[in-house]
């Protein structure tokens, strides 16, 4: 029996299907260990599709979890249906409306995309490299304890 990953035929680089990808290497980075390639892959295509006229800066937001100061602001992009959140640059503050604070009654549609079909399309739109593939499922060999006796060194 042939795996699902087999049938999924490549996405062509929509801007829909760009922003899902996005959408979901986004939800998937606020809970990976290691996130910090996913959000470098969103920003980077982000910042692809606001070169390209595909995307559009809305304007500034406080930010829900600002990291050492009191406050901060983050940039609203809107992309198809989606909308993501990215650090502004100085020129953003000048630019840009702020917006004030975020509504939590506007969500993003929900997707079907596989995290793989996501980060696999957000790759070659952007040419990035995926600097850590998936390490392969190796099990750990048992190792039998050690017991001495009592008053015995371990060293």
């Amino acid at each position: 029996m042939k795996s699902d990953r087999q049938q999924y035929s490549p996405l062509s680089p929509t801007i829909e299907n760009l922003s899902q990808a996005i959408y979901i290497v986004n939800r998937h980075a606020k809970t990976a260990p290691n996130p910090k390639f996913l959000y470098h892959l969103k920003h980077e295509a982000l910042m692809k599709l606001l070169r390209e006229g595909k995307a559009n800066k809305v304007g500034l937001h406080f930010s829900q979890n600002p990291r050492l100061s009191q406050q901060q602001s983050d940039v609203l992009v809107a992309c198809g249906k989606y909308s993501f959140h990215i650090p502004p640059t100085k020129s953003d503050f000048e630019a840009l409306p702020h917006l004030g604070k975020l509504n939590s009654s506007v969500r993003n549609p929900k997707s079907t995309l596989s995290l793989t079909q996501a980060k696999k399309l957000l790759l070659t739109y952007t040419g990035l490299k995926d600097d850590h593939p998936q390490p392969a499922n190796k099990k750990k060999t048992y190792q039998k304890p050690v017991f001495k006796k009592l008053g015995e060194s371990y060293f």
